[in-house]
């Protein structure tokens, strides 16, 4: 069946308090904490990866400890196979002793696996302080480090490509080296946006093939700025923009495609509404939103809402397009522009 696009007066964008209010459910979704059944996810990055300074806070302190040193003098809380966890008067410290070729996204599954599932830290503002400060404190520059960390990554997401397998950690790469590749065999060669790129490894791996112009986006300048500093040092054309999913300052039919990938189930149904609409209203071809599962829960970012596939089929039918909605390790959907 085929639908006819709505007049373009009907896909505007959401106010400027859009923004606002996204940023607001962001700050609020630090304060939960988290599950053992937690699966292990990027963070937000609210805070700024590359600022400068050493990786501490008020609340808590990031150092690599070298192994052959003499034992601190303040007695550990607990010590697992990579981290140390002391507190330094009100302080809490996490040492670790990972090497640069250690370093990839799957930190995030090594803290949750051996700090935060055990209950020693809990809380999404947490994760975020200590997976920052984990890959910045691994090697002696901040941005080298983070290039080590986004190389190792993407390296591993291809081999998990040449050589499925599941990893039996908590691991982002194992979990998301498949959605990636899905998402890489529906985006057609042209111009592409990506709402909510997160650390930017689909954007990255998008520009790897040479069939797309790509732009990625954050509400996070931080992030973006990360990003954009990443690409740049490996040489990567790349384009970066700070703004908010559900307000994009970009005109009618931009790109040929938007991508929406493990965003919408961290945003309310208002809040969905918006960006998907807007991810309309921005696209020529093609949007493609990927869900994670209802059940899943993680560190960095408690879901607001889980998706079935009615429900999904329900968001299609919102748009007045042809679309194709199904499971498959979460949700899709697929929305036909034009």
């Amino acid at each position: 069946m085929h639908w006819r696009r709505l007049p373009s007066r009907y896909l505007r964008c959401a106010p400027v308090w859009a923004g606002w209010n996204l940023a607001r459910r962001a700050a609020r979704g630090t304060d939960r904490t988290m599950t053992t059944s937690a699966k292990a996810e990027l963070p937000m990055l609210t805070m700024d990866p590359l600022a400068s300074g050493p990786d501490q806070d008020d609340l808590v302190q990031v150092v690599r400890e070298d192994p052959a040193a003499r034992p601190q003098r303040v007695p550990p809380i607990v010590r697992t196979e990579h981290f140390c966890l002391r507190r330094c008067d009100r302080r809490l410290e996490v040492s670790h002793w990972l090497k640069p070729e250690q370093l990839d996204a799957d930190i995030g599954g090594l803290l949750v696996d051996e700090l935060f599932a055990p209950g020693w830290l809990t809380g999404a503002s947490v994760f975020e302080r200590v997976f920052i400060g984990v890959a910045r404190s691994t090697g002696d520059d901040p941005l080298q480090s983070w290039i080590t960390f986004y190389e190792n990554t993407l390296a591993r997401i291809h081999e998990y490509w040449r050589v499925p397998q599941r990893d039996p950690r908590q691991s982002w790469i194992a979990d998301g080296a498949h959605v990636l590749q899905r998402v890489l065999r529906l985006v057609p060669a042209g111009e592409v946006l990506d709402l909510g790129s997160c650390l930017g490894f689909l954007p990255l791996l998008l520009v790897e093939r040479a069939q797309n112009t790509v732009t990625a986006s954050n509400i996070s300048s931080g992030a973006v700025r990360l990003l954009a500093a990443v690409a740049a040092r490996r040489r990567t054309p790349l384009r970066t923009l700070v703004c908010d999913a559900a307000f994009v300052p970009l005109p009618d039919d931009a790109v040929d495609t938007v991508t929406v990938i493990h965003l919408l189930e961290h945003l309310d149904d208002q809040e969905g509404h918006h960006v998907l609409r807007e991810a309309v209203r921005l696209a020529r071809h093609r949007v493609i939103v990927a869900v994670g599962s209802h059940h899943e829960s993680n560190a960095a970012r408690q879901p607001v809402r889980g998706f079935s596939r009615d429900r999904l089929i329900e968001m299609g039918m919102r748009t007045g397009m042809r679309f194709d909605a199904e499971e498959f390790d979460g949700g899709w959907l697929v929305i036909h522009v034009g």
